[in-house]
């Protein structure tokens, strides 16, 4: 049984770092996909793009009603259930004979990849103070390299043996993490004493007790927002002229935002020397730059490589500072706390996703580029506004 701030053994630190990063893969293998699975199953680059939007708030959804539950309930019995629906769900997308079964599985799949999440809060509750913003750290830098990594692997299974087959390598993977998970998981004890009911509504509770929780979740949502409204139309530029590049490609490119998953690693332990403020500032400023490399050098592969080095790092800049930080404000509620952000987090990545879909419709990239760049600016001003 572990104890609260006695510490977090280390061996099981990166453990649950690593399973977090293949947990969370789940989510973003279709990226570099989308293209493949519209010319497979016959449909629209919009019905395409919302694979990824089903995702996104299947995920949101499964931060809002799962993770509470690790404040009532045995996370280990939890995650038993949520990984054989997972299991289910990966094997139903890889046998999907049309666009609608890969929503409905999109959507189950996103909701039961919240795994990282039943991580981040027992890192943070369990360590030592000063260790808690490395150790929350450690597991965001595994949770980035599996995002990462998940669209290489995607991009390039898609190329070699097709999306169908994607599917089933995650399904194996995701097998082999939950023997693992339930075999290492220590036991902690539950937060709260009530019904399921009561726990929901203490989220309520929390997010008008606290201004920060809801400034820090906005800022955060909006900067989600404008980086997932680049991955989710990148594979439909890359497939016009002048590039004509299949999945493997577009995962290559998703291996530039390794310089995000560093700086999650190494960023924790100066966020009290630099401020919250400056490194949202820094994050945002971040962005804007991608965003004008993306427009304006939208036809060669140096830009965008940059571009995308510098919308990784400072996405993670801006969820760094804003989510390590909150743990702080009642460690006995870290779940729901880490709930209302995430929640609030990924429905901004939602938004961003749809926003992104329907500003290729209508303007193709420079409208990609534009909506993008308006969400980072949204984020911004929240941080100029209260300079907080």
């Amino acid at each position: 049984m572990l104890e609260e701030g006695a510490g977090f053994p280390n061996r099981l630190l990166y453990t649950l770092a690593v399973i977090a990063g293949v947990s969370v893969a789940n989510l973003y293998y279709n990226q570099p996909l989308l293209e493949m699975i519209r010319a497979d199953l016959g449909t629209t680059a919009l019905a395409a793009n919302h694979i990824a939007l089903f995702s996104q708030c299947g995920y949101a959804l499964g931060l809002l009603f799962l993770i509470p539950m690790a404040d009532l309930y045995s996370r280990r019995r939890i995650l038993l259930i949520d990984f054989t629906l997972l299991i289910l769900a990966l094997l139903a997308t890889a046998v999907a004979p049309d666009i609608r079964t890969v929503h409905l599985c999109s959507l189950v799949i996103g909701v039961c990849s919240v795994v990282p999440q039943f991580f981040i809060p027992l890192a943070a509750q369990y360590s030592r103070p000063e260790e808690k913003n490395r150790n929350v750290g450690i597991i965001l830098s595994g949770l980035l390299s599996g995002i990462l990594a998940s669209r290489v692997v995607s991009g390039a299974v898609g190329e070699w043996l097709g999306w169908r087959e994607m599917y089933h390598i995650a399904a194996a993977a995701m097998l082999l993490a939950a023997l693992v998970v339930l075999r290492i998981l220590p036991d902690a004890r539950p937060n709260f004493s009530g019904s399921y009911g009561a726990l929901m509504r203490s989220l309520l509770t929390l997010l008008g007790r606290y201004p920060q929780l809801r400034l820090h979740t906005l800022r955060a949502a909006f900067a989600f927002g404008s980086f997932l409204c680049f991955w989710a139309a990148l594979a439909f530029k890359m497939a016009q002229a002048p590039f004509y590049a299949g999945s493997d490609i577009v995962g290559l490119l998703g291996l530039c935002g390794i310089a995000g998953a560093l700086t999650a690693t190494v960023a924790g332990k100066y966020i009290a020397r630099l401020g919250i403020f400056r490194f949202n500032c820094l994050g945002a400023l971040m962005q804007l730059a991608a965003w004008g490399m993306f427009l304006f050098g939208a036809d060669h592969y140096l830009p965008i490589i940059v571009g995308i080095l510098l919308l990784d790092i400072g996405m993670q800049c801006i969820q760094l500072s804003n989510q390590a930080t909150l743990f702080e404000l009642c460690p006995s509620a870290s779940n729901r706390i880490n709930t209302i952000f995430m929640s609030g987090y990924f429905l901004g990545g939602a938004f961003g996703t749809l926003l992104s879909g329907a500003a290729w419709e209508v303007a193709g990239w420079p409208g990609v580029a534009g909506a993008g760049a308006l969400l980072t600016a949204a984020s911004l001003v929240i941080t100029l506004w209260t300079r907080r």
